[in-house]
């Protein structure tokens, strides 16, 4: 996202502001909207650091995910569970990946019905460049401590396990 003049007040804290004034309580619409804006301001710093390998932040995590794989592969079923995305998506990274020659497909040797999904020398040679790329722009979290990194993770982790994304 191209930065532009900063604004003279916080827009959020404002709209927090008017909001209690007029509708009441307003913590938690402060939080959700400040949450919604980081996501934009994040997205935006992942997709500038990823654009120049021509990754998208869906195939990086793919190629990070199997390079935590110890055999460097996994199920497409199990790709599926820990990206938390549908298996109609993790076919479209999957295939995406493979035309480039990041990842391919092999045949599962003791399920028929499943397929393993395996990076290629290639793709963890551009996984290596892309997350270069993006831990030196700290995945968009300028100015937070690694403490504060640590607390903002812990707190949306208990958002995140309240809603069911795990126990």
């Amino acid at each position: 996202m191209a930065r532009r003049d900063p604004l003279p007040f916080d827009p959020i804290m404002r709209a927090a502001d008017l909001w209690a004034e007029r509708i009441g309580p307003s913590r938690a619409m402060a939080a959700v909207t400040s949450v919604m804006r980081v996501q934009q301001i994040l997205l935006s710093a992942v997709d500038a650091a990823l654009r120049p390998h021509g990754l998208t932040f869906a195939r990086y995590e793919a190629l990070v995910l199997l390079t935590f794989a110890r055999t460097g592969r996994l199920p497409m079923r199990v790709m599926g569970d820990r990206l938390q995305l549908h298996p109609t998506s993790v076919t479209n990274i999957v295939d995406r990946l493979q035309a480039d020659g990041l990842v391919r497909r092999i045949p599962h040797p003791t399920d028929r019905r499943a397929t393993l999904v395996e990076i290629t020398a290639d793709g963890a040679a551009l996984r290596a460049r892309a997350t270069e790329s993006v831990t030196a722009v700290d995945f968009g979290l300028e100015g937070l401590s690694d403490e504060q990194q640590a607390q903002l993770t812990a707190l949306l982790g208990e958002v995140r396990r309240a809603a069911g994304d795990f126990t």
